[in-house]
């Protein structure tokens, strides 16, 4: 009886001192290993995971630069065959050209001005307000309504893009054309508007844009 006392105490004891041992070990792994070699080395495995994610990223964005290279051309040679911008670089040669645009449109519709004449056209200073500098033109027209809506559709409907606005349409029961002695007598109509159009913004300036 005794033998057995004395070795279930032995047991007990050697239990004891292995639980102490393992407290000691988890003791000093959360204390000195676990914050001074554990957590960095978990943070450097996130950080090469991120860098080993963001390295893919990459090459498939290099993988697909042919591809945007080529649509890339694609948009410029579309744009070049329709431009949206004026041609010109400056305000004023691209209001000199609103103004040529606007009287071969006119001389189109009305040959010899004999049903719509051009009566007053004059630039407008506009400050700007947007990255896309506007050059305006106000107008002002005696026309007969059917060479009106051909002078509008051409106007909007070509190239560069042009555009009508403020557009005010007045009928009169008679006016002077050139040419004629007397007024016309054909409902003509007193048409004032802003004809505009956008310049190319500067080189370098923006990346790839649109046409507005």
């Amino acid at each position: 009886m005794a033998n057995d006392l004395r070795t279930w105490a032995v047991g007990r004891e050697r239990w004891l001192a292995l639980g102490l041992l393992l407290a000691v070990l988890l003791l000093g792994y959360f204390t000195l290993i676990h914050p001074w070699w554990t957590v960095p080395m978990l943070e450097a495995n996130a950080r090469i995971d991120a860098l080993q994610q963001r390295e893919l990223r990459q090459r498939m964005q290099l993988r697909q630069a042919p591809l945007v290279e080529q649509r890339l051309t694609q948009v410029r040679a579309q744009l070049a065959r329709s431009p949206g911008f004026l041609s010109e670089a400056s305000a004023e040669l691209a209001t000199a050209g609103l103004v040529q645009r606007l009287e071969a449109v006119v001389a189109q519709a009305s040959p010899g001005n004999r049903s719509c004449a051009i009566s007053n056209r004059s630039p407008l200073a506009e400050p700007r307000r947007d990255r896309y500098a506007r050059v305006v033109v106000q107008v002002r027209l005696r026309c007969g309504s059917g060479e009106l809506a051909s002078v509008l559709y051409a106007l909007e409907g070509g190239t560069p893009r042009l555009f009508v606005g403020n557009l005010n349409v007045l009928s009169s029961r008679g006016y002077f054309l050139p040419g004629n002695a007397r007024p016309s007598g054909d409902g003509g109509l007193d048409v004032s508007f802003d004809l505009y159009g956008y310049l190319r913004p500067a080189a370098g300036t923006t990346e790839v844009t649109r046409a507005p």
